[in-house]
This record gives structure tokens, C-alpha cells and sequence, in this order.
């Protein structure tokens, strides 16, 4: 079965030089030199994911574009997007780049690249964005770290709104943040942590709505964790703002409730937040207000997040673990549908980034999909992971859902063993 024109089909898939030459319900299995028997599974297209850390160069001991374009295809992405918060940071339009030639000579599947929006991604000289966009990058962003001034961001908005690429913004008012390492609530008390309220990210992102409205400017919401961010969101498109938003598979799928210990392998940023605010990310989804999942696949070592709570590092993997888990728990319990799904992990974020989009699965375009077994029940475990870093919480966890194979760029890239 495959996913086509936005719906599943019986199909056969020949493949000639790694282009998809024919699709139909009985291929001459003689026009092949080989034929990988797939009856009972599903053929998905590639997925696309828009948010990841593989921290190359600078923290190679943690991920490499190998190693992490590498635990992408496991995931069933065959395009991703990287964060440029590296040492050196990519931060003029050479450096850039050479970023993108040493990923496209790492990776075995498609990564893409973001460039910073300031020099040192924390202070107020603006990049070449110009040069930029000339250079290659895919969109600019200095995620993890908040823009602090609203002239600075304004600044940027203006010269970016005349490139025509997003501008993807990490919402965290620092003044606001008070120490915190989970969310302000019922749980940083009852386990004594400091907690970062929610409008450390809600005001932020006010004033952002408000100087995207006014530039004009592509707005990007990277990882929504609050239901008032989903609703100044929704208010902004409501209001012609160009604002697109996407949610991570943490978000969706843990609360700060579910933190009994002090346990790192939940900390990230934006922390988990409340059961409601869970509810609200889904509903934000469905309504069109989010536009797509990305994972924000942030990679650490053991000694990383080897500390309690309050020194142990923001951030936890998700790349390999996102499909199996969203389809395992809202696929499989009904809360979505898995075109809704591929929607949000596939041809949203190809549309929205204005990607190419070779990921869809038609006649001349290069093989970019993977083949499932959504029927094999196993437990997430580290021995399966290709990532360098195992830093997740999901770790012991059921899924349903298998990848067996991955093809990008018309490669067989991934086979499951």
C-alpha cells in the first residue's frame, strides 16, 4: 500500500536509476533487476522535518551530520532542516557555504540549512541576509536563544521580509525565565525545581505577532508549548498575519505531570507544560493554527544529562522515535488520522519552507519515501538507534509502527536488520 494524491492505494513502484519511473496496480516484475517484496506494508512518503541540532561542527561528540542524517532516515525523514547554533556558527555567506557542501558530502539524506539571524546568535549585529539567501540557506533562525530586543527583531524582520524566507524564532523572554529548568506549576513544587512560567514565551511572541504584522515578514513558531501561544497564533492568522507554527512530539504527548523524579531526560526548552496545555497543542493542529510537527532533535551525552534536573542539559533526541510514537499514540487511538499525520510531518513543512517537493511520491520524482511495518509491536531501545546520543524519555516505551527501509534521493539509505 502506498500514500498517494493524498490517499492510500494498493501499488506496485518501479524504480529506474532511483527515479520513480511507474506506479500501478501490476508492474511486469520483469522490467526489474531486483524486487523487494513489501505485500502488508505501507509505503510512506519521505518525512520532513524543519528543527534539528546535529552539532557539527563543535560538539561532535554528540552528533555528526553522519550520524544524525543517519538516525533521520532510520526515522523515516529523507529532509531535514539544521539549526546553524554550531562552533563555528555559519555566520557570514562563505561559512554558510561550506556548511551546506559538508552537509550535502555527510548526509545521506537531504539536510537542509538555516542561517543565524545574528553574528553570535545572542547579540545585535544582523547577518548578510542578502548574502545569505544567495549562499543557500533554507531559512534564518537563532534558535535556542530568544531575540531580547524588539529593535533588534524589528530590524530583522524588515531585511528578512525581502528575501522571502522565514524567519524561525525560539520565543523566551530571558528577564522572564527566572532560572527555571521545568514549567512553573503543580510539579516544580511538589518536586522543589525552579520553574519557568509560561509568559517568558507568551510575551515574547505577542510582540513578535504584532512586528510580523507590521514587516510583513515569513514568521516561523518554532515548538509551540502553551495554550496561549496557540491562541495569539490563531488570533494573528486570523488577523493576516503570514505566521506558520509547529509543535514537537514531546509536546504532544507529555505534561509536566508525568515527571514523578528528577529525572533529566525531561528537560528541554520550552519546558513540558500542563495536561491543558497538551490539549490545546492537539486542537491547534487540527484547526490549522499549527502547521506541522518537528522534533527540535536535540542530541546530548550521557555526561550531558548524567546531573539532576537543574545542571543537566536542555533537550532531549526525537528524530528516530517521532513517527512510531505519533502514530502509536494518536493514530492508533483515533485522535488523528495518519493522513493528517504525513500531512504534518510531510507536506506541510515542504510547503511552508518551500522545500522541494520531491518527497511526494509520483512518477519523475526521485525515490524519497519509506516502507512500514505498522503492525510490530517492540520497545524503543537504544541498542536500534543510529543517533550518537540517546538522551529521551521515550526510551522503554511501546510503538507499533517499524521502518524497514528508507530510500532518499533515490538511495536505499536505511535497512532495518
Amino acid at each position: 500500500m502506498i500514500f498517494q494524491d493524498s490517499e492510500f492505494q494498493t501499488r506496485d513502484i518501479l524504480l529506474n536509476d532511483g527515479i520513480i519511473a511507474q506506479i500501478g496496480p501490476h508492474i511486469d516484475p520483469t522490467q526489474a533487476d531486483q524486487i523487494i517484496a513489501a505485500s502488508g506494508q505501507t509505503v510512506l512518503p519521505g518525512l520532513v522535518d524543519v528543527h534539528v541540532h546535529f552539532r557539527d561542527p563543535g560538539q561532535t561528540d554528540k552528533e555528526t551530520v553522519k550520524t544524525g542524517s543517519e538516525a533521520s532516515a532510520h526515522g523515516g525523514y529523507t529532509t531535514v532542516c539544521a539549526m546553524p547554533n554550531v562552533t563555528p556558527v555559519p555566520n557570514t555567506p562563505d561559512k554558510l557555504k561550506q556548511m551546506i557542501n559538508y552537509n550535502d558530502e555527510q548526509g545521506v539524506i537531504s539536510v537542509k540549512q538555516f542561517a543565524p539571524v545574528t553574528y553570535d546568535e545572542c547579540g545585535y549585529q544582523l547577518v548578510d541576509f542578502d548574502g545569505m539567501k544567495k549562499a543557500g540557506a533554507v531559512a534564518f533562525s537563532n534558535d535556542g536563544v530568544g531575540i531580547q530586543t524588539a529593535k533588534t527583531m524589528y530590524d530583522a524582520m524588515t531585511a528578512i521580509a525581502k528575501t522571502g524566507l522565514p524567519l524561525a524564532a525560539h520565543v523566551e523572554d530571558h528577564a522572564l525565565m527566572n532560572g527555571g529548568v521545568m514549567n512553573e506549576g503543580s510539579a516544580s513544587n511538589k518536586l522543589g525545581l525552579r520553574g519557568a512560567p509560561e509568559v517568558a514565551e507568551t510575551s515574547q511572541l505577542a510582540r513578535d505577532l504584532e512586528l510580523a504584522r507590521v514587516t510583513g515578514v515569513h514568521y516561523h513558531v518554532c515548538h509551540v508549548s502553551t495554550a496561549r501561544s496557540v491562541e495569539l497564533i490563531r488570533r494573528a492568522k486570523a488577523d493576516g498575519v503570514n505566521v506558520t507554527a509547529e509543535v514537537t512530539p514531546h509536546h504532544l504527548l507529555l505534561d509536566h505531570s508525568m515527571i514523578q523524579a528528577d529525572d533529566p531526560m525531561y528537560k528541554m526548552n520550552p519546558p513540558l507544560r500542563t495536561r491543558k496545555d497538551r490539549a490545546e497543542l492537539l486542537a491547534g493542529l487540527l484547526d490549522g493554527t499549527i502547521d506541522m510537527i518537528a522534533t527540535d532533535h536535540a542530541p546530548h551525552t550521557s555526561a550531558d544529562k548524567g546531573h539532576s534536573f537543574n545542571d543537566a542539559a536542555f533537550g532531549i533526541t526525537g528524530i528516530e522515535t517521532a513517527f512510531p510514537l505519533l502514530y502509536t499514540q494518536l493514530v492508533k487511538t483515533k485522535k488523528v488520522t495518519l493522513s493528517q499525520l504525513l500531512k504534518w510531518m510531510s507536506s506541510a513543512p515542504t510547503a511552508k519552507f518551500n522545500l522541494s517537493n520531491e518527497n511526494e511520491i509520483k512518477i519523475g520524482n526521485h525515490a524519497n519515501f519509506s516502507v512500514w511495518d505498522l503492525n510490530d509491536p517492540h520497545q524503543i531501545a537504544t541498542k536500534n538507534m543510529k543517533s550518537k546520543s540517546h538522551n529521551s524519555p521515550f526510551l522503554g516505551d511501546q510503538v507499533d509502527a517499524k521502518n524497514l527501509m528508507t530510500f532518499a534521493n533515490g538511495k536505499l539509505v536505511y535497512q532495518d536488520q
